[in-house]
């Protein structure tokens, strides 16, 4: 089967025009795909470590099996941050992977808030919950507040990910980490981030009960942003 190849930013540098499309064997899933361009083209390993792959515009986990046609993008860390990772995804959140993706020798403290599907809201047994967005401008304030937050808090990385589409009770919603040297700082920025990103980031909640669903009540916007 083939794929084509989209890539950005300073992968544009390392990897040439005419690696636009390329054969794989049926069957091959994100991270073969990811093993072949390692092999093929420039770059140290933490460079590679920090990509991002979306399918078809979507972000996709390493396991994700590939079909012919599929366009795959190789995303560096977005612009907006040093090494900030921000992501919304219709995969299960790998909390293990992201934290462990911030983690350097400097850092003191590593806070993390992880988000989970309860199995019932104010007496109603949840069945599972089901989360829209305006995909690119969530993006975009997602960016906006782990930029924020590494100026404001003095701290040194943070990983924001939200998953959208149906999630079942136990699985992660959101996951936030911050990496910092000291504790109080990414504590702080960890409680800020979640607070502010359920006030200002446009994604929606649609809660699936035994007797109906129902979309949940959100909080209010702050009043510089409401109309």
């Amino acid at each position: 089967m083939r794929v084509r190849i989209l890539v950005f930013g300073v992968l544009k540098e390392l990897i040439p025009e005419s690696f636009a499309t390329l054969e794989l064997p049926e069957g091959a899933r994100v991270h073969d795909f990811l093993d072949i361009s390692r092999k093929s083209f420039a770059g140290n390993d933490e460079m590679w470590q920090s990509l991002a792959v979306a399918v078809n515009r979507e972000y996709a986990a390493a396991d994700h099996t590939l079909k012919d046609g599929d366009e795959v993008a190789l995303l560096p860390p977005v612009s907006g941050g040093s090494g900030l990772t921000v992501a919304l995804t219709h995969e299960r959140i790998d909390a293990e992977r992201v934290v462990k993706g911030i983690r350097r020798g400097e850092d003191g403290a590593v806070v993390v808030f992880d988000g989970i599907v309860r199995d019932n809201t104010r007496g109603r047994r949840t069945l599972y919950l089901v989360y829209e967005a305006y995909e690119e401008m969530a993006l975009a304030q997602m960016r906006e507040l782990a930029a924020k937050a590494a100026v404001d808090y003095s701290i040194r990385d943070v990983a924001i990910v939200h998953r959208l589409g149906r999630i079942e009770v136990g699985e992660s919603s959101v996951l936030i980490a911050v990496a910092s040297a000291h504790r109080a700082a990414a504590f702080d920025a960890c409680r800020w981030l979640i607070d502010t990103l359920k006030k200002t980031v446009p994604i929606w909640k649609k809660e699936y009960f035994e007797d109906g669903a129902v979309w949940a009540d959100g909080e209010s916007f702050p009043p510089e942003i409401s109309v």
